[in-house]
């Protein structure tokens, strides 16, 4: 399946120009179309202003904006979009007769192979595909605002959509960056159908004299622990949105509750905004009704996205936290406010749509009320199996795929499966969204230091030892799809697998030594087994970040390849079955420049002097790549580099089995050392560490 290379975005406006900048800065050829010249430099203007933004806030080099904006080409008349284009996303105004009629012109326009999609929040798909001339290649896409910084988006196949057209798209939005929800086609789709609701009722609330504005973003503010209420969002993207928004959903849905409140069709008339400022403080009676309130319509509208098939329970609190940045999801914050309070919450708003259309249309599904007060399980690990291949994908990428306990242990129950199915003979790991794993979940080992509770930590990490072993040991043949981020425990997972494939986005480093620690899921032996001792100080004791071409000179990614490449790679891996030899040792391009300097600068006889800070006899300290090397290692956790150095030299003379051990028996030691604490904490808290243990 050739992967999508050629983009064309028809509508130059904010969303048009935003998701031309994104698909522009991940290097894909972009046109952006629109009917006048006027719009097109318009939105070339846009994409100008946002970019030279990035570069003020060192997002972007000034040559980096240049490269993105020579990927976009500007097209007057959607009638001159390239007919060898491979997708074309619609973002034109939200009204079905308009998108049609793009549509009609975009099917003379482009080839046959050409994929069609249309960037809407309400609009029915499947009336959509039928309208395009080519329902087969045709979806639907709701980018949320902005697309070049929000990185969720809702994937909505139609009916008609082939299963090939779905997974090209699904695969582009993935090579954006983006968390991706696949979801039925039902008005709202995930977000919009529990957000919109949630907008409306604080506007009813206001309307009842419940409290004031500022008094019921403070109170949601801190009921669902976000940074912005109802009635400050709904200024910062207007007024008319919510409410052309909340009506759709009322007529689609058959919903008079949903009805867009008198108060907010005042404010537009009156061309006004939501009066926030004033007093903040509200009552415990205020915030009661306030809360419940808001939780009843999310939670009762969350369960019927479930109910009705649209997404998984986990979909529905991923678009919570990545599309709203809301701190939990509803099915989350149902587990901590109470699944039996929740139910209740949600009962009572459906007596309270059944008075506004004097029936049970709304109603709350019966799973939600059998459910009783056991807390809703969450799956994080996701398996397919297809002609001897089971796909098994670490699916939590709004926390970019960090293991925690629930996801080593899923993980752990899923590889038992796999390896015991006498069907598969080749298990690949996959990360969902931008990551493969990005690390462990830090604030775990921070919580647990502070209660004094060491003794979990290292509970939690043999618990990994554990799980890597099963690849490790596993008698089918392993691979990792390290095609984007990889960081720490991420990189040892991947390690642990007999071959990983990457592609140009892949990026790997190890950060322990930074953060206080050492590598403690086999960093420490599995990469000098691979690619010899003096790389694996370069990688591991300076934490430099390595790039795809960087980590396979190293042998870290056995197999690099370009996109389009994956999926051939895979199967031509699980022909040929497991490596002859998994450790060779050293490097895989040994005259690389990386492998050429480690050998020499992290050689044996220039570690002492290294590991006092002083630059190696023979050397520049002047020189660019040494002093950035005696700067990356004075900013190590020095117990923490010490640790991690001499755990490396133990493979020089240690088995793999003993030097895991190894790592494990020193865990205790290195978390119970103050820079382990600062250093993780600071990494939390955006901060540079300070370090006092020597």
């Amino acid at each position: 399946m050739q992967p999508i290379q050629r983009v064309a975005i028809v509508g130059a406006g904010n969303m048009g120009s935003g998701i031309a900048q994104k698909t522009a800065q991940e290097e894909f050829d972009v046109q952006m179309v629109d009917r006048e010249q006027q719009w097109v430099d318009r939105g070339q203007g846009i994409i100008r202003d946002f970019l030279s933004e990035a570069v003020e806030r060192r997002i972007f080099s000034p040559a980096q904006v240049e490269a993105i904006q020579e990927r976009i080409t500007g097209v007057v008349g959607v009638e001159n979009t390239a007919r060898d284009t491979d997708l074309v996303i619609e973002a034109v105004f939200e009204d079905f007769d308009i998108k049609t009629a793009v549509f009609n012109t975009l099917d003379k326009a482009c080839g046959p192979d050409t994929i069609l999609a249309s960037n809407t929040s309400s609009l029915s798909v499947n009336a959509l595909a039928e309208a395009t001339g080519r329902a087969d290649r045709f979806v639907g896409l709701h980018f949320f605002y902005h697309p070049a910084k929000n990185r969720l988006v809702e994937v909505i196949p139609a009916k008609s959509s082939s299963p090939e057209t779905v997974e090209k798209v699904v695969q582009y939005c993935k090579m954006l960056g983006k968390v991706v929800i696949v979801c039925a086609d039902r008005p709202g789709f995930v977000v919009n159908r529990f957000f919109v609701p949630w907008l409306n009722e604080a506007c009813l609330l206001l309307q009842e004299g419940v409290a004031s504005a500022a008094q019921i973003d403070a109170a949601a503010c801190k009921a669902f622990r976000i940074g912005l209420g109802p009635f400050g969002l709904m200024n910062l993207t207007g007024p008319p949105i919510a409410l052309h928004s909340t009506d759709y959903l009322s007529e689609q849905l058959h919903t008079p509750r949903y009805n867009g409140a008198q108060n907010l069709r005042d404010l537009i008339d009156a061309n006004e905004q939501w009066k926030i400022e004033g007093e903040e403080s509200y009552s415990d009676e205020q915030y009661a009704t306030i809360s419940e309130r808001l939780y009843g319509v999310v939670f009762g509208v969350a369960a019927q996205i479930v109910d009705e098939g649209v997404c998984s329970m986990e979909d529905v609190d991923r678009g919570a936290k990545v599309g709203l940045r809301w701190a939990r999801g509803p099915f989350e914050l149902m587990n901590k406010v109470g699944v039996a309070a929740s139910c209740r919450m949600a009962q009572s708003y459906a007596d309270l749509a059944a008075e506004s259309d004097h029936s049970r249309a709304w109603t709350v599904p019966d799973f939600f009320i059998e459910q009783g007060d056991e807390d809703w399980s969450f799956s994080t690990v996701d398996t397919s199996i297809d002609n001897g291949i089971a796909m098994v994908t670490i699916n939590r990428p709004e926390a970019m795929n960090a293991l925690n306990e629930t996801v080593v242990s899923q993980l752990g129950v899923a590889l038992d499966k796999v390896n015991a199915n006498d069907s598969v003979h080749t298990i690949v790991l996959d990360g969902a969204g931008k990551a493969f794993v990005a690390g462990a979940d830090v604030k775990f080992f921070v919580d647990k230091i502070r209660a004094d509770a060491i003794p979990d930590i290292v509970e939690f990490t043999t618990n990994g030892h554990i799980v890597l072993d099963k690849l490790e040991s596993s008698s089918k043949t392993t691979v990792a799809l390290t095609t984007g981020l990889a960081l720490g425990g991420g990189l040892e997972l991947a390690l642990a697998c007999d071959y990983r494939i990457g592609t140009r986005r892949t990026q790997f480093r190890f950060p322990e030594t930074s953060i206080g620690i050492y590598p403690g899921l086999g960093g420490s032996q599995r990469p000098a087994r691979i690619c010899g001792i003096p790389a694996a100080r370069w990688a591991v004791l300076a934490g430099n970040f390595m790039d795809a071409s960087t980590a396979a000179d190293l042998g870290l990614i056995t197999h690099l390849v370009d996109v389009s490449g994956v999926n051939a790679c895979v199967s031509q891996l699980a022909k040929s079955g497991k490596p002859v030899n998994k450790y060779p040792g050293h490097p895989a391009n040994p005259e690389s420049a990386v492998a050429s300097f480690a050998r020499t600068f992290y050689a044996d006889e220039n570690m002492s002097n290294l590991m006092a800070g002083i630059c190696p006899t023979g050397f520049d300290a002047e020189d660019k790549n040494v002093s950035r090397q005696l700067k990356s290692l004075s900013r190590t956790a020095p117990h923490g580099l010490l640790m991690a150095s001499n755990l490396i030299d133990e493979c020089a003379h240690t088995d793999l089995t003993r030097g895991l051990q190894l790592e494990l028996d020193g865990l205790t030691e290195i978390f119970s050392t103050a820079d382990s604490l600062e250093g993780l904490s600071a990494l939390i808290e955006g901060r540079r560490p300070t370090y006092t243990n020597t």
